[in-house]
């Protein structure tokens, strides 16, 4: 590694920061190692250090000095999202938007399955509705996700991709079309599946190779659902196609690479690939949030765009909105809402004592703001909990807060 120490103010999109002059973990700053994507970026780093070591030979502040994986810059848009309500205020909206939507995708799926059409006016209303409650407040519909996940493994997929893309797009600040078109892509990325037989959806194991290419063929079905549907927005088609195709071009079905993915399928193929890997599934693990992101992390510029992984993670954080957390203190709780100013000081609903006892009234504590766990401690989170072990109904003490 060729390294040089540089004061922030020399800060340019594009350098790659190896080392601080602080500690990582006083900083928002997820991981020991990043490129410089934003202005925004630059802006953060300016208010923790005074001087950074940059990696050279990881320099991209030139005008072509990406190679073929890393040559698509992300394009922030110029949409300024304000949260407008609190996680608490949005939650009863959300509630309601969020049950028609899976009524909306159920109904879907029901009908293909018996007619072998797609009706996507109740689909494209119900993104709609999810759309501008994120734009509104985004922890809510997460939240909301992460509490209730009542449905079958391919309705809470759908659900729970289109959520997270159109959550991502906001942070990217894209306009709210382009946040439509994402969430609709999110709820159709997998339709075809409802003609992928169950015994190879559902196997356990390693699928033989003829078993691989009917799933992979999946990507075509949805493609053919989508044309023969009226009405959808344009520019949707191609996302689907591109949600399984990877930067060094071992995707499918074209086996695209780099430059010739565009950032709306690059987006797809990585969110859906983190909905996978958390969601509840037959044939694999669920794995929590943050060793969903570690294992993004260690793929960007391999499989994933690396600019985009870094985003992702930022929008996400390293405690997600619905995280089971364990304070300091021996009581639990859960995470509301993100702070991105301060990733490692959510908001927190505390639902259980340090005995484990459900409290009522619940507790809220805003980490930033440095609550006083004992007289000379403030809170703090200690380490995430798997959720399956908590011996309460989560759903029962977001109901108190919605109303």
């Amino acid at each position: 590694m060729d390294k040089k120490q540089i004061p922030v103010e020399e800060l340019k999109l594009g350098m790659y920061v190896t080392e601080l002059d602080r500690p990582w973990l006083d900083t928002p700053f997820l991981f020991q190692g990043f490129p410089i994507t934003s202005d925004d970026q630059i802006d953060e780093v300016k208010k923790h250090c005074q001087t950074v070591f940059v990696d050279l030979e990881r320099d991209a502040s030139g005008d072509d000095a990406h190679g073929p994986l890393t040559g698509r810059k992300v394009e922030r848009g110029t949409v300024v999202y304000k949260q407008v309500t609190q996680v608490e205020e949005e939650l009863g909206i959300a509630r309601e938007v969020y049950s028609a939507c899976e009524q909306s995708v159920q109904a879907s799926l029901e009908t293909i399955r018996v007619t072998g059409d797609l009706d996507p006016k109740p689909l494209t209303n119900a993104v709609e509705h999810m759309s501008r409650s994120i734009e509104r407040n985004p922890d809510a519909m997460m939240l909301l996700f992460k509490i209730k996940q009542k449905g079958g493994e391919e309705l809470n997929r759908a659900v729970d991709t289109s959520i997270h893309m159109i959550t991502f797009g906001r942070f990217l600040q894209f306009p709210a079309e382009r946040l439509e078109l994402l969430g609709t892509a999110g709820l159709l990325l997998d339709i075809g599946k409802v003609k992928t037989p169950d015994e190879i959806l559902q196997k356990k194991g390693v699928l033989t190779a003829e078993e691989y290419e009917i799933i992979k063929a999946h990507v075509m079905e949805s493609v053919e659902l989508i044309r023969a549907a009226p009405g959808l927005p344009k520019g949707l088609e191609e996302i689907v196609l591109q949600h399984h195709e990877r930067e060094d071009g071992s995707g499918y079905p074209r086996g695209l690479r780099g430059r010739q993915i565009t950032i709306d399928g690059a987006i797809a193929g990585l969110v859906n690939s983190y909905a996978a890997i958390t969601s509840r599934r037959t044939y694999a693990e669920q794995s929590s949030p943050s060793n969903a992101l570690n294992r993004l992390y260690k793929l960007r510029g391999k499989l994933f765009h690396d600019a985009l992984v870094e985003q992702f993670i930022q929008c996400i954080g390293i405690y997600p909105v619905g995280s089971t957390v364990e304070l300091n203190t021996g009581e639990v709780g859960i995470v509301i809402a993100q702070n991105l100013v301060r990733r490692l000081q959510p908001r927190v609903l505390v639902v259980l004592d340090r005995s484990w006892n459900p409290i009522r009234p619940q507790l809220i504590l805003d980490l930033i703001k440095e609550p006083k766990a004992t007289q000379d401690e403030p809170y703090r989170i200690r380490r995430t909990l798997p959720r399956d072990k908590l011996p309460i109904n989560l759903e029962d003490f977001f109901l108190d807060m919605s109303g």
